[in-house]
């Protein structure tokens, strides 16, 4: 039997930075806010002594466990899709704070060209530069507007950076609330390699902080100490930006928030053009309960947000076949083929791996989205060009030269001669969204409580090689001017491996002016419920060359206004323009 509990204001799936910024937002206005999270709770405290490679990056002990709900992945429409079964091929963040916990924490700003890359290639390229199947789209927001969004993230988050100096950069209303982190002699050598080159470097904005940091919110933050346990870690020492040491916090001080772990939710309960609230069960006990609201926020990862509504059946599902329905539509991401380039070893010149972060690095932007002339390309959009010291671990980092044999004394010795002796330069290629690349319910495979996995159907592109060969080829430019002695090119794959290995996926409940190619309006508001709201990377119509996090933070920021004005007057907050931005 369900057990009916107390209607709230607001009941928010997933606690992550989505999530965490509407709790925060949303409490501190005087609503009442529940948010479900499937995993256990977590506080700073409990990632005291994970400093343990083994546990971490090898086993991914801080990963969603797969044998209890996975995803079924494929690369062509009359393919059987078969389930992903490793955490190593698929690394999804659980418990309080979600995949926020375990980022590196790199942190960048999406472009104007990006908010509206189909109206501004076809304003300087021409229509035919898109090419056919492609279904990139506006956001039906620009840049312009989104600022004051990402300056009031990297205020709440205290990151650390410097404003990029490239001419062509967008334009700022504040400087970083925090320095950049420190220049190591490898971020020297990149940016003194890269300026000859004539490219104009920085720091790579971190959410690793600089300095101690109190936030707007009265959060305070600590140092970094350059331990090198980010990337797959929580941090125990409160200086990586994430919703445990902000939002989170600031939410609970309120005294209108709750957050309920060990709750997985099932359904987002829905009739007559309104949803009345969530089916949950409780993960220890088996029990369902149905927790109403006024208002349902969906913030979870991708995957979770598309398979709610789908299996809620919220929203026409996408028919790759007919090429309709918004719920699963332009699936997108960054996957292994988004960061190659290219390692160098260096015979004479030694670096400290022992120290680190997951967002200490040199990066130019200058082949970044359309900051270039693509009329001769045969790619769309760009990407990043980072130099990243994570501190790497001696168990997951061994790298020697191309063509050293796997193992015997010529491996050992080289092994040995290039440990610290090596770095590696890599291109953030974008992802742009194609008609049959779509997330849908598989119609064999289902989770524990009986319900359809996941399925997604995703392949590579021209456009993806293309743009990967280019970042290649850019990649070993400045790891030659860098000085190494020889430089390995990274390979470039022709089909995708089913790996889900960087946790950046995205689309599928998409952004737009159009409801018949876009789930959501630019506070995030479903076109076909007007008091559910849809947070998070499944959002984005195609994927920009630079992380994530920012733009999912600033999302929220401008979702949790657009929920509070609906609290307030009720109604669609967005007009309707029903013309097409599909190619």
């Amino acid at each position: 039997m369900v057990i009916k509990l107390e209607k709230v204001d607001v009941v928010v799936v997933g606690t992550g930075w989505a999530g965490g910024v509407v709790c925060a937002e949303l409490s501190k206005a005087g609503y009442k806010v529940v948010a479900l999270e499937r995993g256990k709770n977590q506080t700073r405290e409990d990632y005291i002594g994970v400093k343990d490679e083994l546990r971490y990056t090898n086993r991914y002990e801080m990963m969603q466990n797969l044998s209890s709900e996975t995803i079924t992945s494929r690369n062509n429409l009359d393919e059987v899709a078969l389930p992903v079964r490793t955490r190593k091929e698929m690394m999804a963040g659980t418990d309080l704070g979600g995949g926020s916990v375990h980022w590196a924490g790199a942190c960048y700003r999406w472009t104007p060209y990006d908010f509206e890359i189909k109206s501004k290639t076809i304003e300087r390229y021409g229509k035919g530069k898109i090419p056919e199947g492609m279904t990139i789209q506006d956001w039906g927001i620009t840049y312009d507007e989104m600022e004051k969004y990402y300056d009031k993230w990297e205020k709440t988050a205290g990151i650390s950076g410097e404003a990029d100096p490239n001419p062509l950069a967008a334009k700022r209303s504040s400087d970083y609330p925090n320095p950049p982190m420190k220049e190591s002699p490898p971020i020297k050598l990149f940016k003194e390699a890269t300026k000859k080159l004539g490219y104009h470097p920085f720091q790579v904005p971190a959410g690793n902080l600089s300095q101690s940091y109190t936030n707007p919110d009265g959060e305070a933050m600590n140092a970094c100490m350059y331990c090198s346990y980010c990337t797959q870690y929580g941090c125990d020492f409160g200086a990586k930006s994430d919703p445990l040491v902000s939002v989170i916090p600031t939410a609970t001080k309120t005294g209108n928030f709750e957050a309920r772990v060990g709750a997985n939710v099932r359904r987002v309960l829905y009739k007559n053009g309104k949803a009345t609230g969530v089916l949950y069960v409780n993960t220890l006990t088996g029990e369902e309960y149905e927790q109403p609201a006024d208002v349902i926020v969906l913030a979870a990862f991708t995957f979770t947000n598309n398979r709610l509504l789908l299996l809620s059946g919220i929203g026409e599902p996408y028919d790759p076949k007919t090429r309709k329905g918004v719920i699963g539509r332009n699936y997108n991401g960054q996957f292994g083929i988004t960061f190659l380039g290219a390692r160098g070893f260096f015979d004479e010149k030694k670096f400290n791996y022992y120290a680190g972060a997951g967002a200490l690095g040199g990066v130019i932007s200058d082949y970044a989205a359309d900051n270039f002339d693509h009329t001769n390309l045969n790619f769309l959009n760009g990407g990043g060009i980072e130099m990243r010291q994570y501190g790497s671990g001696p168990i997951a980092t061994n790298k020697v030269p191309k063509g050293t044999p796997s193992w015997g004394a010529e491996f050992k010795k080289k092994s040995v001669h290039y440990t610290n002796r090596s770095l590696v330069v890599w291109y953030t290629s974008a992802n742009m969204a194609w008609w049959h690349n779509y997330l849908s319910l598989d119609p064999t495979y289902k989770d524990d409580n009986g319900d359809p996995l996941l399925r997604v159907t995703f392949k590579y592109t021209d456009q993806d090689r293309n743009i990967a060969k280019f970042g290649i080829e850019k990649s070993r430019e400045i790891m030659e001017a860098m000085g190494a002695d020889i430089v390995d090119e990274d390979e470039v794959p022709q089909e995708f491996d089913h790996v889900y290995d960087g946790g950046h996926y995205a689309g599928g409940v998409i952004m737009g002016t159009d409801p018949t190619t876009s789930a959501v309006n630019n506070y995030l508001q479903m076109w076909d419920a007007e008091n559910i709201f849809v947070i998070g990377a499944s959002a984005f119509p195609q994927f920009a060359g630079h992380h994530p996090t920012e733009t999912v933070g600033a999302l929220a920021y401008r979702a949790s206004e657009g929920i509070e004005k609906y609290l307030k007057e009720g109604g669609m907050l967005v007009a309707k323009k029903e013309v097409s931005t599909q190619v």
